[in-house]
């Protein structure tokens, strides 16, 4: 058994290049969705929850209280443009393309050439999930640093029942 799997924390991946997080602080490829949070430009108190799923390229776009973005007019709006140009930086456009199940034939392909494939249309997708992953994420930013378990990432227990 290899050393990290004896502990309560998993390995994380470094992001390919550093990432800024003042208008995308949150993205993440999960629940077969390209999902983030987003900053509004204009109004401070405001974030966009923006996702992309995963082989339809349906997209949606929301304020963080289920209001829709009014960049929503057929194709993707500013705010899934910058999701998509943050996972870039995140995880690279060849592990964004496979994810989202984009065929890439040009090594030297951008993120605007992943947004100029999407396919799909405007979908209704709740952003409360994604912006609560968010706000827990927040959350662990915050916790004290410790090489004592986190009771609430602790999901394997450490000895075997019965055993």
């Amino acid at each position: 058994m290899v050393g990290w799997e004896r502990h309560s924390t998993a390995r994380v991946l470094p992001p390919v290049q550093p990432r800024k997080l003042a208008k995308v602080p949150f993205v993440e490829l999960a629940d077969g969705r390209l999902q983030g949070v987003v900053s509004s430009g204009s109004d401070v108190e405001r974030v966009y929850v923006s996702s992309v799923v995963a082989g339809s390229h349906g997209y949606s776009c929301s304020t963080n209280n289920n209001r829709p973005c009014g960049g929503l007019r057929g194709t993707p709006c500013k705010h899934i443009q910058a999701l998509l140009e943050e996972a870039v930086v995140q995880y690279g456009v060849a592990r964004v393309a496979r994810y989202l199940r984009i065929d890439v034939d040009d090594p030297d392909c951008t993120d605007l050439d992943l947004l100029h494939r999407l396919r799909g249309g405007p979908e209704s997708i709740p952003a409360a999930v994604v912006f609560s992953r968010f706000l827990r994420h927040l959350a662990y930013l915050e916790v004290p640093e410790s090489t004592e378990p986190v009771p609430e990432l602790h999901w394997f227990p450490a000895t075997r029942v019965g055993r």
